[in-house]
């Protein structure tokens, strides 16, 4: 089975606002960057979105190692994804049972986290990962609008 290491980032400028996404793929010396945005979303919505982005943008099957400075996106499809799907989508609040928030991304991750085989790892966000801070770099231009005019390439050191 192939292997592949993922970084993904989101970024929203104003909460919601105008947001964007990013992932960094490696397998061996092949490397791709993929990114996108959205006029008014939220930060939490762009780090799923990267992920989901990123795992559709494999061909087949794969080994994957995908690294989110993001505790939601890590914690959520961690620890918490279980518990909705027993609950029925559902997220526990005292004795109530309320939606839970961004329920059609976290239903296309589970899909995506069942196709392939992926391990999911939290790094520091702004800790000098290179890769991790690639991807912040990309999430943040997308964010900007400055995407489709593309991303100049950014001054990180050797990958």
């Amino acid at each position: 089975m192939k292997r592949v290491r993922i970084y993904t980032d989101g970024a929203c400028k104003g909460n919601p606002g105008p947001g964007g996404w990013a992932a960094v793929l490696l397998s061996g010396p092949q490397r791709k960057e993929i990114w996108g945005g959205e006029e008014r979303t939220t930060n939490n919505r762009m780090e799923l979105r990267a992920a989901s982005e990123a795992l559709q943008a494999l061909r087949e099957p794969t080994e994957v190692d995908l690294y989110t400075d993001s505790t939601y996106l890590k914690r959520g499809i961690t620890e918490w994804l279980p518990r909705w799907k027993k609950n029925g989508w559902r997220r526990r609040e005292g004795k109530r049972l309320l939606p839970v928030a961004n329920e059609d991304l976290w239903r296309d991750l589970d899909r995506l986290a069942q196709v392939h085989r992926v391990r999911f790892h939290w790094v520091a966000g702004h800790a000098g990962d290179a890769e991790n801070e690639r991807a912040d770099h990309l999430a943040s231009a997308a964010a900007d609008g400055r995407a489709g005019g593309g991303i100049p390439p950014c001054n990180l050191g050797p990958t």
